[in-house]
C-alpha cells in the first residue's frame, strides 16, 4: 500500500509529495463523547481526564497535532515519506527496530519534536479485498495500536484510511469497520480518534463522516434468519449474531446453559470476559494461576445471558487430518463435561474461521457431524446453537449446508420427490423425458421461446433426479418462504460444457469453479431469465451438440452486483444485473431440473 495525494494523508497510493497542513472541517465529535476516563496516568503525560471521541478531519498526517500518529508500515510510499520528513535520528532508530523485529510486531519512534505528535507507531496490515479477511486485518491493526496507546497513557491518537488506494478497497467497508471497531475499542480504553483524510478525497471524507454520525452502524447487520433440525429429541440450530448478546443466548424463551469459547483465541475471549465483568475475569485468571495447562476453565456467566462459560483450550493445525481431529476432541470434551451438570442447551462459535483461517469446510463438517454423532450415541435432549458473526456469510452458509444436509439424510422421504419423476434404477440420475409427453412439449416451447426465435435442434431432454440435492433444496426453499414471506424462486437458464453438466447433475452447481465464465456481478454461480444469453456459455462437444440446465433458482433478497463481491453482501441472498442475470453463492440455493441437449 502506499499514500496518494498528500505526503503523508489518510489513502495509501504513491503520488506526489505535499506537505502542506489543511484546517480542519467540522466533525460530529460532539454527539460522540463516551463517558469514561483513563484508569492509570503517568507522570510524563498531561494527566487531565480522557473523553474518548471519534472524528475525521482533512488534512495531512504528518501534520496532525495529537499524541501518536500511526503509520501503516506496508504502505510503502507512506512508511518512506514519514521517515524522510522525520529525518536521521527517527530513521535510524525505526531501522533499529526493525532489524530485531521477527514477528512483525508494533514498532514505536518518539518524534522528538520533529512533528507535532509525540510517537509515531508503525504496524503492518495486511488488507485484502475479501471483506471477512480486510475486517479481521484492520480489526487486529486497531486493536494493537490502540491498546498500546492507552497503555501508555497516551490521550490521542490519529489514523490514515487504510486501504483505500493501491489496494484498491472498498472506501465504504473501511470506513465501516474502522469506525465501528474504533467505536467498541474506545469503551475499553479512552482514547480520542481521528481519521486524517487528505483535502481531494472528498468521497473518502464523505463515507467516514457518514459513519461516524451513524448513532449505532453495527445496527446495519440485519437480524439474519436461524435455521433449524432436530436429530431425535434434539436441535441444531444455525444463527448469525455477536456471541455475547442476550437474544442469541435464548433458544426459545430459555437462556442457553452454557456458552463454549477457544481460550486461545485471544479477541473473543477478552471480549467475553469484559462483557461478563470483573468476578468472571478474576475468577478466571485465578483459575489459569493455579493450573496454567488446563484444557478446561469453567466460569460462571457474570452478565452474561447463561449459567456458565466453558473456556476450551483449543489450537488450529495445518494438517487437515490433525485438525479433525482436534475438532472431534473438542467437540467431545464440550459433550463430557456439561452432562455431569444436566446441561440442556449450549452455544458454540465457529472455532478456527477467524484469524486461524482454517478450512472452512473441514472446521464446519466436523463440528456438526460431532455434535450429530454425540447426540445419537448418547440419545442426548440438547438445543445445541452455532453463532456465526454476522459478516462471515460464507461459513453461515457452510453450516446451513451441513445442518440441513444432516436433516435431509434423516427425516425426509421419497414422498417428497416430485410425482412426474421415474422409479429409480441403481446411480442413474438423468432420465430422458418422452418427446410426445406434455412435458416435454412445455419444456421445449418456453426453451425456444427463450432462445429469441433461433431455429435450434432439440436432441433430448433429460430429467435430473438427483434425490439428495432436491431434498436439499426444498428444506432450503422452506426456509426462504419463512424469511421473506412470499416466494422468491424462479425458473432460469444455465449454459455449460458437457463435461460440466453432467457432474453438476450428480454434485449440483460447484462455486469452486465460480469466475471462470466472468465475476461482472459477483464470484458466485450464474443464471439468466435469458436462455439467449446462456447459450454463449453451452461450448459445442465434438459432435456440435450444446448443453443448457433449466434450474430452480431461490434469489431471495437480491441486490446489485458487481466484481468486487467475493460472496452475497450481508442481508442479501443473491446480486443481479437488475435485469435478466441472477448470481447465487449457496450451493441448495438452485436445483437443476433439466438438461437440454440441442444444436
Amino acid at each position: 500500500m502506499g499514500t496518494s495525494g498528500s505526503t503523508c494523508g489518510g489513502t495509501c497510493a504513491e503520488e506526489e509529495q505535499r506537505t502542506e497542513v489543511t484546517a480542519r472541517s467540522p466533525t460530529a465529535q460532539d454527539d460522540l463523547i463516551l463517558r469514561s476516563s483513563v484508569s492509570k496516568q503517568s507522570p510524563s503525560i498531561d494527566r487531565r481526564p480522557v473523553k474518548p471521541s471519534i472524528d475525521v478531519q482533512q488534512g495531512d498526517l504528518a501534520s496532525t497535532k495529537t499524541d501518536v500518529i500511526i503509520v501503516c508500515s506496508t504502505s510503502n510510499f507512506l512508511r518512506e515519506n514519514i521517515l524522510k520528513l522525520g529525518g536521521d535520528a527517527i530513521q535510524t532508530s525505526y531501522n533499529t527496530q526493525l532489524k530485531n523485529n521477527t514477528t512483525n510486531s508494533l514498532i514505536t519512534v518518539a518524534t522528538n519534536r520533529k512533528f507535532p505528535s509525540k510517537q509515531i507507531y508503525f504496524l503492518p496490515c495486511k488488507c485484502s479485498e475479501d471483506e471477512n479477511l480486510l475486517r479481521d486485518a484492520l480489526k487486529n491493526f486497531l486493536a494493537t495500536v490502540i491498546k498500546a496507546a492507552t497503555a501508555a497513557n497516551y490521550q490521542s491518537i490519529a489514523f490514515p484510511a487504510i486501504g483505500c488506494g493501491k489496494m484498491g478497497c472498498s472506501v465504504q467497508s473501511v470506513a465501516e469497520i474502522m469506525v465501528s471497531e474504533v467505536r467498541c475499542r474506545i469503551k475499553q480504553y479512552p482514547i480520542s480518534v481521528s481519521f486524517i483524510i487528505q483535502p481531494e478525497k472528498q468521497d473518502i471524507y464523505d463515507e467516514f463522516q457518514k459513519q461516524i454520525n451513524s448513532d449505532q452502524p453495527l445496527k446495519k447487520i440485519p437480524n439474519t434468519r436461524t435455521i433449524s433440525t432436530s436429530i431425535r429429541n434434539a436441535t441444531i440450530e444455525v444463527t448469525m449474531g455477536d456471541i455475547i448478546t442476550q437474544n442469541v443466548l435464548l433458544i426459545g424463551h430459555c437462556q442457553v446453559d452454557v456458552i463454549v469459547i477457544n481460550s486461545s483465541a485471544e479477541i473473543l475471549k477478552e471480549t467475553i470476559l469484559n462483557t461478563a465483568g470483573d468476578d468472571v475475569r478474576q475468577s478466571f485468571n485465578a483459575q489459569i494461576a493455579s493450573n496454567p495447562n488446563a484444557l478446561l476453565t469453567v466460569t460462571s456467566a457474570g452478565r452474561l445471558s447463561c449459567k456458565q462459560i466453558f473456556f476450551l483450550r483449543w489450537k488450529p493445525n495445518v494438517d487437515e487430518s490433525i485438525l479433525r481431529q482436534s475438532i472431534v476432541d473438542f467437540m467431545w470434551n464440550v459433550i463430557q463435561n456439561i452432562l455431569p451438570h444436566h446441561y440442556t442447551s449450549i452455544a458454540f462459535p465457529a472455532i478456527g474461521c477467524g484469524k486461524s483461517a482454517c478450512t472452512v469446510n473441514i472446521v464446519v463438517k466436523t463440528m456438526v457431524s460431532e455434535i450429530k454423532k454425540e447426540i445419537q450415541k448418547r440419545n442426548l435432549t440438547l438445543k445445541v446453537r452455532f453463532v456465526i458473526e454476522p459478516r462471515q456469510v460464507n461459513v453461515y452458509d457452510e453450516f446451513c449446508k451441513q445442518v440441513l444436509a444432516s436433516e435431509v439424510d434423516r427425516n425426509t422421504t421419497d414422498d417428497t420427490l416430485p410425482s412426474t419423476w421415474e422409479s429409480p434404477t441403481g446411480n442413474k440420475i438423468c432420465f430422458i423425458v418422452p418427446k410426445t409427453s406434455n412435458e416435454c412439449k412445455t419444456i421445449a416451447a418456453d426453451f425456444r421461446r427463450s432462445m429469441q426465435g433461433s431455429d435450434k435442434e432439440i436432441i433430448k431432454i433429460e430429467r435430473i433426479q438427483n434425490p439428495r440435492w432436491y431434498k436439499q433444496y426444498l428444506v432450503h426453499r422452506e426456509d426462504f418462504r419463512k424469511t421473506h414471506g412470499n416466494d422468491t424462486e424462479k425458473v432460469l437458464y444455465h449454459g455449460c460444457p458437457e463435461n460440466a453438466a453432467y457432474a453438476i447433475a450428480a454434485e449440483c452447481f460447484n462455486r469452486s469453479f465460480a469466475g471462470k465464465n466472468g465475476t461482472a456481478y459477483g464470484v458466485g454461480v450464474y443464471f439468466s431469465s435469458n436462455a439467449a444469453y446462456s447459450h454463449g456459455y453451452a461450448h459445442p462437444n465434438s459432435k456440435g451438440e450444446r448443453f443448457m440446465f433449466i434450474v430452480r433458482v431461490l434469489i431471495g433478497k437480491t441486490t446489485a452486483g458487481n466484481s468486487s463481491m467475493k460472496t452475497r453482501p450481508v442481508g442479501f441472498d443473491s446480486t443481479t444485473d437488475g435485469n435478466h442475470i441472477f448470481v447465487t453463492y449457496h450451493d441448495a440455493q438452485a436445483f437443476a431440473e433439466y438438461l437440454i441437449t440441442y444444436k
